[in-house]
């Protein structure tokens, strides 16, 4: 029996895509393909898929919603699992659980309808609770660890565990998860009761500033860096006179330098080619030394 022929005994029911391509996915609209596309409808369905990779030694990843990642043009091997159909939220007095697939914004909007504070600050972060779990997603002052109270977790071995914020060891845009390799199933959000009307105001005042400032328009994979100590990417980026600069289909955003934006079917490479030009700029203009937030994963074509 083929090794295709036993996954699809071993894991009948289960959503899985042969030779997909990742682009059709990614917020980038770039990407070669994955060997197996997975989309679990629950965390069993998960775990069964780990199980069986880990079994077969056959490599696995889980990829959020994958927007803030860059998929190289040689695609992924082994599974490729997305999670967007582990969308559950619910709401007990003023914890929110929401599953690790569940839309960011949307989970804040459901916030919002109960009145609760403390997620405004996500109301703009594109991508899945898992991923914003991972890394530790943040904006307007405000991040995950500010508000998660705890996680569950499907260990690389295929164990579920539970774990504390403190367990999570966070800390700007990192998480012990990120050298577990362990997945995120759900997490839980201690907020606190507030004013309906003076949430939405905030969170309409953070969504216009957004609006105001970023390449909403275009394919791109989100802030590109992480922040340097005592600087902004992005200001650094422009001092450098780097806005518009361009590689292949991808340029620096004229709108906000810290995004890098596809213009003209741009390729994985034209993004790695352009965030390696970019940090060389910026180091011989300033000194500083820019560090990739966005990961790039899988094979060069």
């Amino acid at each position: 029996m083929s090794v295709k022929e036993n996954m699809l005994e071993i894991l009948e029911g289960i959503d899985i895509r042969f030779k997909e391509p990742l682009h059709s996915y990614s917020y980038t609209k770039v990407g070669g393909e994955a060997d197996y596309l997975v989309f679990p409808r629950n965390r069993f369905e998960l775990a069964r898929v780990v199980k069986f990779a880990n079994q077969e030694d056959i490599p696995w990843m889980v990829l959020g919603n994958a927007s803030n990642i860059i998929v190289r043009d040689g695609g992924i091997r082994g599974f490729v699992i997305l999670c967007d159909k582990l969308n559950n939220v619910s709401v007990d007095g003023y914890t929110i659980e929401a599953e690790a697939g569940a839309n960011l914004i949307e989970t804040t909007r459901i916030a919002l309808r109960h009145s609760l504070t403390g997620f405004e600050f996500a109301c703009g972060i594109p991508g899945s609770v898992g991923g914003a779990v991972f890394m530790n997603a943040g904006a307007y002052g405000g991040e995950i660890a500010h508000i998660l109270q705890s996680c569950k977790v499907l260990t690389k071995d295929g164990e579920i565990e539970t774990l504390s914020a403190k367990d999570l060891a966070f800390g700007y845009r990192h998480s012990a998860i990120q050298e577990s390799g362990a997945v995120v199933l759900s997490a839980k959000f201690a907020l606190a009761p507030g004013s309906h009307q003076v949430i939405k105001q905030e969170m309409d005042r953070l969504t216009h500033l957004r609006e105001l400032k970023q390449p909403l328009e275009y394919p791109s994979c989100g802030s590109v860096f992480k922040r340097p100590v005592g600087h902004f990417a992005g200001q650094l980026i422009s001092e450098a006179g780097l806005k518009g600069y361009r590689v292949g289909g991808v340029e620096v955003s004229e709108k906000h330098a810290g995004f890098m934006i596809n213009v003209a079917d741009g390729t994985a490479k034209d993004y790695e080619d352009l965030i390696e030009s970019v940090i060389e700029k910026v180091k011989e203009h300033s000194g500083v030394t820019l560090e990739r937030e966005v990961r790039i994963l899988g094979e060069s074509k």
